[in-house]
């Protein structure tokens, strides 16, 4: 299922999960660390032109990238973090539930 807003930005909800899928900026392998910061280690390197799925987002260290300075972090699993600066929400805010 897709879901286009006002800003021509597709998400799509992953199939069964119920969480949101947004993908990675164009042209960039992008870090995956064990928590919200660039502080916390690097645990894995997800593909150009990957999808991630936002199971919900907190605050961390602030990151330039494509789409803007931020410190919001995305939470895409267990113990897995990337920065919303290189994921493409459409949005300068949250756009999930904050992480508890």
């Amino acid at each position: 299922m897709s879901v286009e807003n006002d800003s021509s930005q597709v998400q799509s909800v992953a199939s069964g999960s119920g969480y949101p899928s947004y993908p990675v900026a164009p042209g960039y392998r992008l870090n995956v660390r064990s928590g919200p910061g660039t502080n916390y280690s690097v645990i894995d390197v997800l593909p150009l032109g990957a999808t991630v799925t936002l199971r919900c987002q907190t605050e961390g260290t602030t990151v330039s990238g494509p789409y803007g300075t931020t410190d919001i972090w995305d939470c895409i699993g267990n113990g897995r973090f990337v920065s919303d600066a290189y994921v493409r929400t459409g949005s300068d805010g949250f756009v999930v539930t904050h992480c508890g």
